[in-house]
């Protein structure tokens, strides 16, 4: 391909925020991958110009804390949507930043979301005619972690 035929640089077009509300960490323990954790999604909000609805209190966030403080997550649950209809989430993504700023989220502490990395490349599910394009495009999350929830900016990649 020449330099003068350049591929289109893609665009992020903002959907939605999701408020993830979640349970406290259940620790399954050290494993040879890192450490394993399961986290409760028990609800939450979806807001934005394209997607509003909510989380429904099923699934969850399977989580493994490498040795490098590298946490690899993998979350599925349901969406709502106002109108009723159904969306399935497969998200999964990497949390992670200096040591210090981990124990600090770790320990309830509200921090600056620029001070660590935390993205999540979302899939999602739907049988709706009207959301299909959900199923054919790929979305990317930019992520935030409270006390009691995950905060998740949803871009479509255009």
């Amino acid at each position: 391909m020449s330099s003068t035929n350049p591929l289109r640089t893609p665009t992020l077009d903002f959907i939605a925020r999701l408020t993830v509300d979640v349970a406290s960490p259940w620790e399954l323990g050290e494993s040879a991958d890192g450490q394993r954790r399961f986290i409760a999604i028990t609800g939450g909000d979806v807001t934005g110009e394209r997607l509003n609805g909510r989380i429904l209190a099923a699934g969850g966030d399977w989580q493994t804390i490498r040795a490098d403080g590298v946490a690899e997550l993998y979350a599925r649950y349901f969406l709502e949507t106002d109108e009723g209809e159904r969306i399935e989430v497969e998200n999964t993504g990497f949390r992670h930043g200096p040591p210090a700023v981990m124990k600090r989220l770790r320990d309830g502490e509200a921090v600056p979301p620029e001070d660590y990395y935390f993205h999540t490349a979302p899939r999602f599910f739907t049988t709706s005619t009207r959301l299909d394009w959900l199923n054919r495009t790929l979305f990317l999350g930019s992520a935030a972690r409270t006390q009691d929830n995950v905060l998740i900016d949803l871009f479509a990649i255009g």
